[in-house]
């Protein structure tokens, strides 16, 4: 089984290229099916995600094909409708191909989804959703069909959550459906953009992404078009935690700054110094970081949930204490058990953790339970004495790229093993 070992107590120094977002990519894949047409997706990762989901879109009847750090996605000879219950299994986000292929087919049949073991993540919103725009849908013991009796109608849709997944299930079927869609309360991720910004790039017609109310008008057909994926901006907020953990200087290039604001002023608050500019980011951390005062998980443009374990290694060592409150998932604490086998002092009640800073940390054997708990092991044993292990890495994979060349490449002692 793979693992990764790091050696503690080296600066991070020198500059990367960030990857493309993993969260916008999956999406945009799925995206690809609606409609006959050829899309070049440039900056896509390669991730485990992503390869599963080009299983899905290669058992569904699309070409596939990587050229350099493009991927190629024929979609013009679609010819199934229903996803297999292993490659369901294989990631959490796969239910949103489901808005997809009935777009296109007007049936689908899946199962329910895999992936990382945060808690239920339910998909009643986007059941919600799809049905509102006609679609027939049963769910029997732990399979979901769908069929479109007429053709998909356009209505107005508001959810009671703010759902990234929902919100593109229901732009991702509308774009092709007749008349207009509005989604009120809907996700104001950059992902989301993103997706419009591509599904626009073929013709679809999208306006309001970005905020609570987006009215698409749907379309008769899309087309051909290239796209490139917007950088990912919790691999970056896993970086910059980096940096000040081990009191690096390290420039992040092909960044977004605008998609970190709600991450900037965190870390800049805990003592290390951040330049923007266009597209790059500079982090200089100098000294031991300081506690951040009280950091809960909200809905964009909140602080993100998947920023709160990168943003909890880095509280683990700082001076004084932190508090962290989980409002979006319920079991989301799991890597603070395996930073606490490190000597973190990190104490859970419910949804809040109260984490007070220690001196050192120490090498251990941990294990990797989700994909951000994952890298923040990583990002704890930067600054550990001694050696860390840790365990389970395909969870870091599903979303992190070479993340032990990046942080090799910045001067960190870190060797990866598949024995």
């Amino acid at each position: 089984m793979s693992c990764i070992y790091v050696e503690g107590g080296h600066k991070l120094n020198g500059e990367i290229d960030l990857q493309g977002a993993k969260n916008s990519c999956l999406p945009i894949l799925a995206g690809t099916l609606v409609g006959k047409g050829i899309s070049v997706i440039h900056n896509c990762p390669r991730l485990t995600d992503v390869e599963a989901a080009i299983k899905i879109l290669n058992s569904l009847g699309c070409k596939t094909y990587w050229k350099g750090r493009d991927l190629i996605v024929d979609a013009n000879d679609v010819n199934c409708d229903t996803i297999s219950e292993t490659l369901m299994r294989e990631m959490r986000s796969s239910i949103v191909f489901l808005g997809a292929i009935i777009a296109r087919m007007g049936t689908a049949e899946l199962s329910s989804p895999g992936g990382c073991e945060l808690g239920p993540r339910p998909i009643d919103l986007h059941i919600y959703g799809l049905k509102k725009l006609g679609v027939d849908i049963k769910e029997e013991r732990g399979f979901i069909k769908c069929k479109v009796n007429n053709k998909l109608r356009g209505t107005k849709i508001v959810l009671p959550f703010p759902s990234v997944g929902a919100t593109e299930n229901i732009m991702i079927a509308s774009v092709v459906a007749q008349g207009e869609t509005i989604i009120h309360n809907a996700a104001q991720e950059p992902e989301i953009v993103d997706l419009a910004n591509y599904l626009n790039s073929r013709g679809a017609n999208i306006k309001g992404a970005g905020d609570s109310c987006i009215v698409i008008n749907g379309v008769k057909k899309l087309g051909n078009t290239e796209h490139t994926v917007i950088p990912d901006r919790i691999v970056a907020t896993t970086y910059l935690s980096a940096v000040a953990m081990t009191t690096g200087d390290v420039l992040l290039n092909k960044a977004n700054p605008q998609d970190l604001d709600s991450i900037i002023p965190v870390i800049e608050e805990m003592g290390s110094r951040i330049f923007v500019e266009k597209d790059k980011i500079r982090i200089v951390s100098k000294d031991r970081v300081k506690a951040i005062k009280t950091i809960r998980t909200m809905p964009y443009p909140g602080f993100p949930t998947d920023a709160q374990a990168p943003i909890m290694a880095l509280a683990s060592i700082a001076k004084g204490t932190s508090v962290f409150v989980e409002n979006i998932f319920e079991n989301r604490y799991k890597h603070a058990i395996e930073l606490n086998r490190m000597g973190a002092d990190i104490k859970i009640e419910g949804k809040v953790a109260v984490v007070k800073g220690v001196d050192k940390l120490f090498g251990t054997t941990v294990k990797s339970h989700d994909l951000r708990g994952g890298a923040s092991l990583v990002l704890a044993g930067l600054v550990a004495d001694g050696v860390t292990k840790i365990e389970d890495i395909h969870h870091i994979e599903r979303g992190y790229q070479d993340i032990d060349k990046v942080f090799k490449d910045l001067g960190a002692k870190i060797s990866r093993s598949d024995v």
